[in-house]
């Protein structure tokens, strides 16, 4: 039996990408929380710049976020929102107590690099099911990844 979720992709080949999308989903948790405590833990002579940058990126996160959530609910699944799932499916880990400014912004590029890459995979793996929503977000994704990572090489090339 071929059933077809509410947007008429086939059930099964989306469950697929559901299941991966809510790893996708506890890792941006884990990005964005990260980022927060980054931005108000930061010390040093960059403060100002990373305070700044640290809270557009997790604004940035936390629509990113949404976007994520709610393709998983139109693809006809659940989307996870508990801190507990998210610690239990993510594959970032959250950072203590990073004040440094040199620090923090490896950990942001280690995270955004890990976001990519597995951003990529999904993205192929829905391209694979004919999921051409879900492959149009992660398009997104992917772009605002790849520029970070190349603003923050930049930026960080300088710092000690």
């Amino acid at each position: 039996m071929n059933s077809e979720n509410p947007i008429g992709l086939n059930q099964q080949n989306s469950d697929q990408i559901i299941e991966v999308l809510n790893i996708l989903l506890a890792d941006h948790q884990i990005y964005y929380q990260n980022l927060r405590a980054f931005h108000w833990l930061i010390l040093g002579k960059t403060f100002f710049q990373l305070h700044e940058k640290y809270e557009e990126l997790y604004n940035e996160a936390a629509a990113n976020i949404d976007e994520i959530a709610e393709r998983i609910l139109m693809l006809g699944g659940n989307p996870l929102h508990s801190f507990e799932s998210y610690i239990e499916k993510a594959t970032l880990k959250s950072s203590l107590n990073v004040r440094s400014g040199s620090e923090s912004l490896k950990i942001v590029q280690a995270n955004m690099l890990f976001l990519l890459k597995y951003s990529r995979e999904i993205l192929l793996l829905a391209a694979e099911k004919n999921d051409e929503g879900t492959v149009a977000i992660l398009g997104e994704l992917i772009t605002q990844y790849e520029k970070h990572l190349w603003m923050i090489s930049a930026f960080s090339s300088d710092i000690d």
